[in-house]
């Protein structure tokens, strides 16, 4: 008996960072989409650039990449975990939550986000080539963030209403 609270615990609490963790990942984005990328579209391209290839090595930190990794790393635990409790209540919330982090945020960061920052990173923020990489740059990450934005609060939407069921916490 004891064993099983102890991992009904751990699952709630897998569920509680999960949900806390898209939360967190989706008010950084946010803020990104909200003012950090309207500031850096103010200025002119040289400084623009030299600033979001600062913010792109800075952002690569213990704690932000321990959040990020972190919750996908549970978001992928959850999913498992909603699919072999599928027919128990509140698993669903857990499979969509799972997967609004996992692509939406998650795979969109790999597929778009960091290819395009690897391109950012290549260029002189003085140059000519600079100049129009970050116009196109700075339309299309912003694209793709706003979107993984909206997936990580999807995210922790869904993961939050799983919290409520009582029934789905183990």
């Amino acid at each position: 008996m004891l064993q099983y609270l102890i991992t009904q615990q751990h699952y709630f609490a897998l569920k509680l960072f999960s949900a806390l963790g898209c939360g967190l990942i989706a008010g950084v984005f946010f803020a990104f989409s909200s003012f950090v990328i309207n500031a850096l579209a103010r200025l002119q391209p040289a400084q623009a650039i030299a600033a979001m290839q600062s913010i792109n090595i800075t952002v690569i930190n213990p704690l932000f990449m321990a959040v990020f990794l972190g919750t996908a790393v549970a978001c992928i635990l959850l999913f498992v975990s909603s699919l072999l409790r599928r027919h128990q209540p509140g698993a669903i919330y857990l499979l969509v939550g799972s997967l609004f982090y996992l692509v939406g945020t998650f795979g969109v960061t790999i597929v778009f986000n960091v290819p395009l920052n690897e391109a950012l990173a290549r260029v002189e923020p003085d140059s000519t080539i600079g100049a129009s990489l970050w116009s196109s740059y700075l339309a299309n990450w912003t694209i793709w963030n706003h979107i993984r934005a909206a997936a990580a609060l999807a995210a922790a939407a869904s993961l939050t209403i799983a919290l409520c069921y009582r029934g789905a916490q183990y």
